[in-house]
């Protein structure tokens, strides 16, 4: 197993940013709407997915895969209404980074996420080519 952590961002403490398991699996833990120094930016939700989605294809190109190489995607959100309210702009995030694939999602409405500020946290995983 190998621990995907990209260049300049800091050890996470209890968890793994990534990891690719035996053949070709990569699973890439809940990433949220903060950059690589986990600051975030905004409290907008698309633009905190567009942060998420960014994360997630930084951490697929350190692990030399591509978005087309995601197969399931969870989105936890704090609120559906504005997720659906925000769904345009974050369909277009969507495209700019990880592209029309077709992976597996599943969106799910929690309470809250660990960090206070954060409106939506996304886990996947990713089949690399061999």
């Amino acid at each position: 197993m190998q621990v995907i952590l990209p260049p300049g961002w800091p050890r996470p403490k209890g968890y793994a940013n990534g990891v690719v398991a035996r053949g070709s699996m990569l699973f890439i833990a809940g990433m949220i709407g903060w950059d690589a120094d986990g600051q975030f930016h905004s409290d907008d939700f698309a633009a905190q997915a567009r942060q998420a989605l960014q994360n997630i294809a930084d951490v697929l190109r350190e692990a030399g895969g591509k978005p087309e190489n995601i197969v399931r995607m969870t989105w936890y959100v704090t609120d559906k209404r504005e997720y659906l309210a925000a769904s345009r702009e974050v369909g277009r995030a969507y495209r700019d980074i990880i592209g029309a694939y077709n992976a597996a999602m599943t969106a799910v409405e929690v309470r809250a996420l660990i960090e206070d500020r954060a409106k939506v946290e996304i886990e996947c995983t990713a089949v690399l080519p061999d």
